[in-house]
């Protein structure tokens, strides 16, 4: 497990757990604190292939400015558009199940009939290769509402909104396992979702804070960028990993 900052934002240890804090600021600066077990690999060599994720966690405030969440991933974006990301990482298509708070700035669904901001919990299905991947044709030549309608075929995905209180503490696990049909969530162990969407192996482990937005609307609108915000933190305790 890797600790990554930017300036003046932090991670620290606590009696049973961490809290990644990112400071207050305006919409000129990019500010993150994420914990992860994946940098500095290569796509093909993250660590997963099946985990069982639980901790104790809890937020400052809610919604939060930008995105937070824990789970896994495929890092699919490249320089820093997706929290966190390595700078020079190639983008490749979502592979992700995880809990995922985005404020409303936020929407992070290539379908119109799922939640894109809020809390949820969300996984993403995509193939390794696909021919959108190539820069030539990832926009061009269709337009952005047609490169979404695309993008949303090619691309599996299944979430659920999540009604509770993240200022308190509350406990979470997810079971993901390449050799089963499903994905599962539980909150305070109440299964709250499953869903057959079962991302595609390797993964990485990201538990994360940011000021970030990404937004690709069903209409073709396309933007990104930072928040200004208060100071935030995300709280986890008795993080344990089967």
């Amino acid at each position: 497990m890797k600790s990554r900052t930017t300036e003046n934002a932090s991670i620290d240890k606590t009696e049973k757990g961490y809290i990644l804090k990112i400071p207050s600021g305006d919409s000129s600066a990019y500010r993150f604190a994420q914990i992860d077990d994946y940098f500095g690999l290569k796509r093909k060599d993250f660590p997963h292939h099946s985990l069982t994720l639980s901790l104790r966690a809890r937020t400052s405030a809610f919604p939060l400015s930008g995105t937070w969440g824990f789970g896994l991933w495929n890092d699919p974006f490249g320089m820093s558009l997706g929290f966190g990301g390595n700078k020079f990482r190639l983008p490749t298509l979502p592979n992700a199940a995880w809990f995922f708070g985005a404020s409303k700035e936020n929407h992070l669904s290539f379908q119109n009939d799922k939640p894109a901001n809020g809390f949820i919990a969300q996984s993403f299905r995509s193939p390794k290769f696909h021919p959108l991947l190539i820069p030539a044709g990832f926009v061009f030549p269709f337009s952005k509402e047609q490169t979404r309608k695309l993008m949303g075929k090619i691309i599996e995905e299944d979430s659920k909104t999540i009604d509770i209180d993240t200022t308190e503490w509350h406990s979470y696990k997810l079971e993901w396992n390449q050799n089963q049909s499903l994905v599962a969530w539980y909150i305070d162990d109440i299964q709250i979702f499953e869903s057959q969407v079962n991302p595609n192996p390797p993964l990485g482990l990201v538990i994360w804070i940011d000021n970030q937005f990404a937004s690709f609307t069903p209409d073709g609108k396309l933007s990104f960028g930072v928040l200004a915000g208060d100071e935030a933190w995300l709280e986890i305790a008795d993080l344990e990993l089967n």
